[in-house]
């Protein structure tokens, strides 16, 4: 059955590859809705929060994902859950650096992404530097927010192309579709100015 409602990001993928950036878009749009609380071991959310979040849960987890963890009803069981299967990933990606006799703080790895921008970026690449990041979750996330606006951006921008085409496109058939009388009031008009004598 698929999905009644829209995703606000790409729904978690059972074979990993999307998980760092899942965790980071579900924190955000979490905390968005007021339901962060539900993810925290504290708890202290009421069972209507619970729900909701579930919901939203759910909503953006893979068929697989959503069949395989059925029986789960509370969001921060769901939430350890999937921090178990996949923060490996993280802890991977700092072995490795650490393997390579290099030890990582936020900083590293804050200034590690931004040399990561293409050279044509070099005026967003400085503006994120002025922004002070301190922690690296906080550049991603903020990375993740601008990444849906220029989506969005490009979204509207494709429909007003589209918009526009479809209304030359009317206008073209519009020319086209003239009474008789007037496309031979045009052609005489046209042969009339070629001999001079219009």
């Amino acid at each position: 059955m698929s999905n009644l409602s829209k995703l606000e990001f790409v729904a978690l993928d059972i074979s990993e590859k999307n998980y760092l950036s899942w965790i980071l878009n579900a924190e955000i749009h979490l905390a968005a809705k007021g339901l962060s609380d539900t993810i925290n071991p504290d708890n202290a959310a009421w069972s209507q929060d619970k729900a909701k979040a579930m919901i939203f849960l759910r909503h953006h987890l893979d068929e697989g994902l959503k069949v395989e963890y059925l029986t789960v009803k509370d969001p921060l069981e769901l939430w350890t859950y999937l921090k178990r299967r996949y923060d490996h990933l993280k802890a991977t990606i700092v072995f490795q650096l650490k393997l390579c006799g290099e030890t990582i703080n936020d900083e590293d790895m804050i200034e590690k992404m931004l040399t990561t921008f293409h050279a044509s970026n070099v005026l967003l690449k400085q503006q994120y530097c002025e922004k002070g990041f301190q922690k690296y979750y906080e550049l991603i996330s903020y990375l993740l927010v601008a990444e849906q606006h220029n989506a969005l951006l490009m979204k509207k921008h494709k429909a007003l192309l589209i918009g526009a085409a479809l209304l030359q496109e009317a206008n073209g058939v519009q020319a086209y579709d003239q009474p008789e009388r007037w496309q031979d009031w045009d052609h005489n008009n046209m042969r009339g100015r070629s001999n001079g004598r219009g």
